[in-house]
């Protein structure tokens, strides 16, 4: 149904002590369209060797989940006859020990307040766009993470 690009792109530097695993994580991802982002690994995974300023591949994730859901929903919004003005999500994913020495993202919690013009959906109306939104998104319907939404 359709291919999705990016690049990733990482070089040793100079001072790094690569087989002692003293080396930088910090790399460049440029997607399709254009964008080139700084990206790293977790400063609470990696310490020093992380770049701070990149994206986490947790963070991408988290955001992706966020994304995804936004994106349906507005649509299914947009379908009921509903005029979303604003749309805010504050997303925390849960990293945790899914086995001994193994971890996952566990648990995505995703918490949409959402402005509206004219009439609002009723609270009952806004969680059956949300379960909706959840059912489709291409995302969620990919990971085995629990996805949550927590609407305010």
């Amino acid at each position: 149904m359709g291919l999705y690009l990016a690049t990733l792109e990482w070089s040793r530097q100079p001072a790094d002590d690569f087989p002692r695993g003293q080396y930088s994580r910090a790399h460049r991802i440029r997607f399709d369209g254009g964008i080139d982002i700084l990206a790293s690994a977790s400063p609470g995974v990696v310490g020093k060797w992380a770049d701070p300023a990149g994206v986490d591949p947790e963070e991408m994730f988290v955001a992706a989940l966020s994304s995804c859901h936004m994106l349906t929903f507005l649509d299914k919004a947009r379908r009921a006859g509903f005029m979303a003005l604003r749309y805010v999500d504050t997303a925390e994913g849960l990293l945790a020990e899914i086995s001994p020495g193994r971890r996952g993202m566990t648990e995505v919690v995703l918490r949409p307040v959402i402005d509206w013009e004219g009439t609002p959906p009723t609270a009952s109306e806004v969680e059956a766009l949300h379960h909706a939104a959840h059912e489709d998104c291409f995302i969620a319907n990919s990971v085995t993470t629990k996805v949550t939404v927590a609407a305010r």
